[in-house]
């Protein structure tokens, strides 16, 4: 079982920047894939950026690619999401993700432990 905690959401300007964090509780972080998704009112949970157990490979959203990074520091059991040249479209609930396996980096359904969400607003 793993626990995930974000942080790091608030409100920024747009062409600011953020980072957000994701603690993980329980055993074995290091061998998790982790996902970020997000989710705006109204509109369906979105693929942002993932990162394999090892954090060799790392897998953006068309939107985000070239203004995000995601990272991960396995010694501190946390996943992080660098977020630059914010716009306000990218104004969501933020959601950490982990996974043992992940077949397909993108899906939603295919992690089994989910955060509560940080909320990011970006305003114009």
């Amino acid at each position: 079982q793993v626990q995930l905690v974000e942080s790091g959401g608030g409100l920024v300007q747009a062409g600011g920047s953020l980072r957000l964090s994701c603690a993980a509780s329980g055993p074995s972080f290091s061998s998790y894939a982790l996902g970020w998704f997000r989710q705006a009112p109204g509109r369906e949970r979105e693929f942002v950026a993932a990162i394999n157990w090892s954090g060799v490979n790392t897998y953006y959203a068309d939107s985000v690619r070239g203004r995000f990074t995601i990272s991960r520091d396995n010694a501190k059991n946390t996943v992080y999401l660098q977020m630059n040249s914010l716009k306000p479209e990218d104004t969501a609930v933020y959601y950490c993700a982990a996974r043992l396996v992940v077949y397909n980096y993108y899906i939603a359904s295919e992690y089994d432990y989910w955060g509560q969400g940080t909320q990011v607003t970006v305003s114009s």
